[in-house]
This record gives C-alpha cells, structure tokens and sequence, in this order.
C-alpha cells in the first residue's frame, strides 16, 4: 500500500477513535448521573415516615442502579473500542512512515537513473558531435571502412546464456529472441547458435566453428568481466573472464563478428574497447538492468534486425519497446560504433536482389 492510501486508513481509524472516545464519555456521564439519582432516592426514602413512599423512592434507587450499570458497561465497551483504534493507529503509523521512506528512497533513485540518462544523452550527443567533426575533417574522396557482408544466406547469430545461480531467465530470453526471428519477414536468412549455460569454451567454440557475424550474450557482468559457466550441473558460483580476455576471444578467428551485444549490467564500460579494437558496433547496459527489460529490448532488436532495419533502428527500436511498455530500463541499453562506420546504413539481413 502506498503513502496516500495510509493516510487515508491513518484518518478513518483516527475518526473511529474519537467517535468511540465519545461514546465512552457519554455513556460515562450517563453512570455519575443513574448513581446520583440512585443516591438521592435512597436519602427521600430515609427521611420520608412513609412506608409506600419509602418503598417507591426504593425501587427507584434500584432501577437506577441497574441503568447505571448498563451504562457503565458500554463505558468500559467503547473505550476498549478506543484503545484498540489508537493500537491500529500506531501500527498504521509505522507503516505509514515506512512507506513515506520507500517512496522517498524510490523518488530519489528515479531522479538518480533520470540524471545519469540525461548525463549519458549529454555525452551521447557530445560524443556524436566530435564524430561528425571528425569526419568532416577526413578528404572527401576517403569512404567509411567496407563492412563484412553477412553470407547472403545466412545472418549467424551465436546466444551464449549464462545463469551460473540460476537467478536470471536467459533461458526466456533466448526464447524470446527465437521467437521474434521466425516472426519475422526475413526469418529465413538468420541462423541461431543457442547455447545455455554457456561455458568459456562455449564462447570459443561458437567464435571458431560457428562463425558468427553477432555474438549475444546475457547473463552477469560489470565493466570489467563477463560471467559464465562452469561445467557444474548444480548452483554454482560462475566463471568470471575479464573484459579483456573476452574480447581476445571475439577477434581470435579469422572473420571477427560484426556486432556484440552485451545484455548484461552495466557492460556499457567495455563496448568502446571493443569497437576500438575488435568490432564494428557492440551494445551493452549503462547500469544495472531488470531481467524483463534486457528480454524485452532484445526480442525487439533481433526483430528489427530481422525485418531488414538498419542496427541504429533496431537498437532504437528495442529502446522504445521498454518506454511503450512502461519499464524503466530504456536508456540503458548503449549503442557504440567505430569512428569509420555508420550504425544508421549498417543493414545485416538483405535478401539477394
């Protein structure tokens, strides 16, 4: 329950206290002014030298003392009434001032991410203007660096999942993304390597055999190292390769990929050494990622790619997919791309004309 509907339960308990605080003094009053009656019937009886009259004012004393008790009695009920609201209202109280926390501790992590997205479109931009300036300053007879055509038959994409504790879903990831490929319009010309539990091996295997034009991994990681596998069928802490490493293994094959895309937290730090020297474009995630948002992104992304679009598109696309379906995670994923290509003409599914 939020803050809001706290203080609405905060008041209404607020207001039945009060109200049975009230009905505990009347009813209070109501004894003092029976026993008082009682009292002054039983001195007429005294002083009268009338027997009748002495035996009415009696009986009289007697009914209000019953009536004295009654009233004392719903006296004792509602303040047993009031003590309990005033109980809830403490418990509501507390509850009420951790709500209050949480939203502020929410509030504040939102402005953080809204910060640091505005930081990172601010960079994104800046980083975008040097490029052009940059470009510009080439000879206008120099062309951007000629990428590897895909096999005109075949898009390669290798999935190398890895979930050592078993606490991410890259199994419906890959799912997903399998799923938006053969949806797709040209579903044809994209051939999945889907590798589960992906071991180091896995990841060399893949490169050598497979030859992939886009390596896609999800699972952990941080700036500085990826976590696979171990061959271990039970929980298990993971394999931690460093970043370095891990991008020998991508250019340790004749035919380097086209593109790696990272779908784990806060990979972003390794995508511009990767573009540097090893890649065209890679992708990561400038912080840490919910599972739903890093699965939705990619099934969108492969989707687009699939559909013929262009890797700025399909990225962009994967963004507004998150901001369409109401998650936070949409300026996370991070597009990089080496200075002499342009992501916005790259196209890895043409069919043949």
């Amino acid at each position: 329950m939020g803050s809001q509907q706290y203080r609405g339960e905060l008041e209404r308990k607020r207001k039945q206290r009060v109200d049975a605080e009230k009905k505990a003094g009347e009813y209070r009053n109501k004894e003092s002014r029976k026993r008082a009656e009682a009292d002054k019937a039983r001195q007429e009886a005294a002083k009268t030298s009338s027997a009748t009259t002495a035996k009415t004012k009696l009986s009289r004393a007697s009914q209000r003392d019953k009536e004295a008790a009654t009233a004392g009695s719903e006296a004792n009920r509602w303040q047993t009434k009031a003590s309990g609201y005033a109980k809830q209202e403490a418990d509501i109280q507390v509850k009420l001032a951790k709500a209050e926390r949480s939203e502020a501790a929410a509030a504040e992590q939102k402005r953080k991410r809204e910060q640091a997205a505005a930081e990172r479109r601010a960079a994104a931009e800046r980083a975008e203007t040097e490029a052009r300036f940059s470009r510009t300053e080439h000879s206008v007879g120099e062309a951007l660096r000629e990428l590897r055509a895909p096999k005109p038959e075949k898009l390669r994409v290798l999935l190398l999942g890895a979930s050592s504790e078993g606490d991410l879903r890259v199994g419906r990831e890959q799912k997903r993304i399998r799923s938006a490929v053969e949806s797709a319009l040209h579903r044809d010309l994209i051939e999945l390597d889907v590798r589960p539990a992906a071991t180091a091996s896995d990841l060399l295997d893949g490169i050598t055999k497979f030859r992939p034009h886009v390596v896609h991994f999800s699972g952990h990681s941080n700036e500085d190292l990826i976590v696979f596998e171990y061959e271990n069928d039970d929980p298990h802490h993971g394999h931690a390769v460093p970043a370095r490493a891990f991008a020998r293994a991508i250019a340790a094959t004749d035919e380097p990929p086209l593109l790696v895309l990272l779908n784990a937290c806060k990979s972003a730090g390794q995508i511009d050494k990767l573009v540097q020297d090893v890649v065209p474009f890679a992708i990561g995630m400038a912080d840490s990622i919910a599972d739903g948002d890093a699965i939705n992104y990619a099934a969108q992304f492969y989707a687009s790619i699939a559909n013929g679009q262009s890797v700025r598109s399909a990225h962009l696309a994967g963004q507004v997919a998150l901001e369409m379906a109401g998650l936070d995670g949409a300026e996370l994923p991070t597009l990089a791309s080496a200075a002499d290509v342009d992501p916005a003409t790259a196209i890895l599914v043409k069919p043949a004309a």
